[in-house]
């Protein structure tokens, strides 16, 4: 696996934004459940919401691919949640002290050894619901004929 995707790693679990941020390229993209971050500045807010809402955050990776300029990493994050956490949909989650722990998959695009995208999947249902939290679906409403 890159090197660059090790030190994310080990950045992300140090809670060291500078690291962080060295591992991205400044047009970066990053997108997820809760968000889409454009830039090393988005991006630099999204980790440091992160650390907020889940201050003791691990992730830890078991699975890796890669196969040119993208690499898949799969694993979990571990956590406990004592401060706000944005969920998908735009909701706040004050914090609730509960222990966390929730599978995911980070997928990225490298260039020059450079995080250009990183696309994070994680199990929402199993993350909400450890927070006590229900998962809202939003149904289209059927076109008027």
């Amino acid at each position: 696996m890159p090197d660059v995707v090790y030190r994310l790693i080990n950045a992300i679990n140090a809670h060291d934004l500078e690291s962080c941020l060295g591992c991205y390229h400044t047009d970066a993209l990053m997108v997820g459940p809760e968000l889409q971050a454009e830039g090393l500045e988005q991006i630099a807010a999204y980790h440091a919401h992160v650390w907020e809402g889940l201050p003791d955050i691990r992730v830890n990776f078991w699975e890796r691919i890669s196969s040119g300029d993208r690499v898949m990493i799969e694993g979990c994050s571990c956590a406990t949640h004592t401060g706000p956490f944005l969920i998908a949909g735009g909701e706040v989650v004050a914090p609730t002290g509960r222990a966390v722990n929730f599978r995911e998959c980070w997928v990225f695009t490298l260039e020059h050894d450079l995080i250009v995208s990183h696309r994070l999947y994680h199990d929402q249902m199993e993350l909400y619901s450890q927070l006590g939290v229900g998962l809202t679906i939003k149904v289209a409403e059927p076109p008027i004929a």
